[in-house]
């Protein structure tokens, strides 16, 4: 698919816009909420390349269209419209008509920190030679000249979506919004400053166990003396995933084979059972294999395992699939080192590395 030369100028100049972007820009943008708008604007059209020497184009030239569009702001950011464009296209050729008219629908996002710069994106029916479906992108600057009166410029790809194309579009055009925006709170005055009260004579009060809250206040006496503590006295505590360790699960299997029979299960059920007590601890499945036969074929084995033990926590326990990883590392890792029967018997195996959230004190 090809991008037209005069879209990426058109979007590689846009970023310069927002670096203009002025006060009344920013003010106007904070005040577009549930408006409806209308705009009227003028485009010049760059047909693909492919358009252009095409026949079944009519060999259809760049030219200028004109075109109409209805909106309504859902935020400050986001906006619908709906919009009609009469494009009066002619044949490179001989200068025969190849106009056209296109109808379509934009979803509008204004960026945060440059409300003048907006992006654009939606679908398009074009009867322009041929009858076509196309999806839009686009960048955009528009400045208010007040709260009703704004002129923006556009550029936008055209990717045809039943025809292989990609056009490219320009626009410059008039936005008016109707209505008036919302008028601002007044806020509320301050209060008035509270009388002055003598103060009265207390005793010191008292900190027994020094944890910066004074005993009347104090809910957990003989906090340890590093722990922070809240407004109350009582130990600040933080969660964090960590790992909880290695766990071994002595599974054996059949000779080539992955699957995990009735008598080894219950390892993989004591699994299942604490993911589904701590609901958002992982783990990550490894497989292993002893070092018998071809490396390669012991690699695959070890990940046909590791899959089968991940696969017997979705199905069994509905653990969610984002909550496991299966890896199989074949013959590299062994537990024991050498060709013994003892070694083979502890290499091949399935060890599962699981993390949790953990509670643990904030430390002064």
């Amino acid at each position: 698919m090809k991008l037209n030369k005069t879209f990426l100028a058109v979007a590689a100049a846009f970023p310069l816009f927002s670096g203009a972007v002025v006060a009344d820009d920013v003010a106007s943008a904070a005040q577009l909420k549930e408006r409806v708008f209308g705009s009227l604007f003028t485009e010049y059209y760059r047909p693909d390349v492919d358009k252009t020497s095409s026949s079944a184009w009519n060999y259809m030239d760049n030219d200028w269209g004109y075109g109409v569009e209805v909106g309504y702001y859902l935020t400050e950011q986001w906006a619908l419209r709906a919009e009609f464009a009469k494009l009066n296209l002619q044949s490179k050729l001989d200068g025969s008509d190849s106009d056209g008219n296109r109808i379509g629908f934009d979803a509008m996002f204004h960026l945060t920190r440059y409300p003048s710069v907006y992006l654009v994106g939606g679908l398009m029916r074009m009867d322009a030679v041929q009858n076509t479906t196309a999806a839009n992108i686009g960048i955009g600057y528009k400045h208010f000249f007040n709260q009703n009166l704004a002129v923006y410029a556009e550029g936008n790809r055209y990717q045809g979506i039943d025809e292989t194309y990609a056009d490219a579009g320009f626009k410059l055009g008039l936005t008016y919004l109707f209505g008036t925006p919302a008028a601002t709170p007044t806020p509320a005055p301050a209060p008035a400053p509270a009388p002055v009260v003598a103060p009265v004579v207390k005793a010191a009060p008292t900190d027994a166990d020094a944890d910066g809250v004074m005993d009347s206040a104090d809910k957990c006496a003989n906090t340890p003396a590093n722990h922070k503590v809240d407004a109350t006295g009582c130990t600040i505590y933080q969660e964090k995933m960590a790992s909880v360790g290695d766990i071994d699960i002595e599974i054996l299997f059949p000779f080539d084979s992955a699957v995990v029979t009735e008598s080894q299960r219950s390892d993989v059920e004591n699994l299942g059972a604490f993911m589904q007590r701590f609901p958002e601890s992982t783990v990550m499945i490894e497989g292993h294999a002893s070092n018998i036969g071809n490396a390669a074929y012991n690699m695959r084995l070890s990940e046909r395992r590791a899959n089968a033990v991940a696969e017997m926590l979705k199905q069994n326990f509905s653990i969610a699939e984002s909550r496991i990883s299966a890896v199989g590392y074949g013959v590299t890792r062994p537990r024991v080192e050498g060709s013994t029967r003892a070694a083979h018997k502890a290499n091949q195996r399935i060890e599962a590395k699981v993390t949790a959230k953990i509670k643990e004190p904030v430390l002064r």
